[in-house]
């Protein structure tokens, strides 16, 4: 199959993913004064497991779910279980806008790993778009390195993990459907979660104050990985990740009204750096016109 380049329809699916992200933080942080991060994994990959088998059955989709990657399935979920867990960690530690930006070094990770796993291309603009995303993700990170915390060393960590994840996602998407990831991912991720959830020997189950929450952070889950995964088939891994930015000002407008987290000068020039980013990415990727389009 030749690999399709549609930026701008990526673009638009990866809307989906940015809203999803963000009530999964809300529901997370909800969720993280009563289950640790184990926990919140594991059921929520087992809501998931019905959801994913509901609305597949439903449209007659199943028969896409295969065996044939199961390998690559593993690695790419152990990859995502991991950066997520970090991600939950960090939730409750750290202010919203922080723990995105930091989240948001993966599209660098992606851009300087991907000629390596995936054989694309590291473009001249494509490297500037990194360049000039990642200082904006810094002026709004403003990290300290004299006093670094636990949340801020775990948002940094779940990056790499959420790299490796996006990466062998679009690996997969050359031979896989998206039902056939989100299948793996939900049935995948329940696994690791049941050896996690019981290494201490106790675990907090859902109450009816806990569980719309956790319903709600795997259903965001899914959306977010449909769209996410969706934009992967259509569009290069280093156009699509770098577009995620744009999660971060939205973010931290809701740190700011509903936590009282400060929303300066910072998160709105880095905001406007990491837009110019995406705006590069969308405009030098878009498919050109044929010269005998006209004709």
């Amino acid at each position: 199959m030749t690999p399709r380049n549609e930026p701008v329809k990526a673009a638009l699916w990866m809307t989906g993913a940015i809203g999803s992200f963000i009530l999964m933080a809300v529901s997370g942080r909800a969720l993280s004064t009563t289950h640790d991060t184990f926990e919140i994994m594991f059921f929520r990959s087992l809501i998931g497991i019905c959801l994913v088998l509901v609305i597949a059955g439903a449209f007659g989709r199943l028969g896409e779910v295969t065996t044939r990657s199961l390998g690559l399935h593993g690695i790419r979920n152990l990859c995502h279980f991991t950066g997520q867990n970090l991600w939950f960690f960090a939730l409750p530690l750290i202010p919203l806008a922080q723990l995105f930006a930091l989240e948001f070094t993966t599209p660098l990770w992606v851009t300087l790993l991907a000629p390596l796993i995936l054989g694309e291309r590291l473009t001249r603009s494509r490297m500037l778009a990194a360049a000039i995303g990642f200082s904006g993700v810094l002026i709004v990170a403003q990290p300290d390195v004299t006093g670094i915390s636990l949340g801020v060393i775990c948002a940094a960590l779940s990056a790499l993990g959420f790299a490796g994840s996006a990466m062998f996602t679009k690996k997969l998407t050359r031979t896989e459907t998206t039902v056939c990831i989100l299948f793996w991912l939900t049935v995948m991720q329940s696994g690791f979660g049941l050896v996690a959830v019981f290494h201490d020997g106790q675990v907090t189950w859902p109450s009816l104050t806990t569980l719309p929450w956790l319903c709600l952070v795997a259903l965001c889950g899914l959306v977010a990985h449909f769209c996410l995964t969706t934009a992967l088939s259509i569009a290069p891994a280093v156009i699509v990740m770098p577009f995620d930015f744009l999660r971060l000002p939205l973010i931290g407008i809701v740190g700011f009204m509903f936590y009282n987290e400060a929303l300066g000068l910072g998160l709105i020039l880095g905001a406007a750096l990491i837009i110019g980013a995406n705006a590069i990415n969308i405009w030098v990727e878009r498919p050109k016109p044929r010269p005998d389009a006209a004709l």
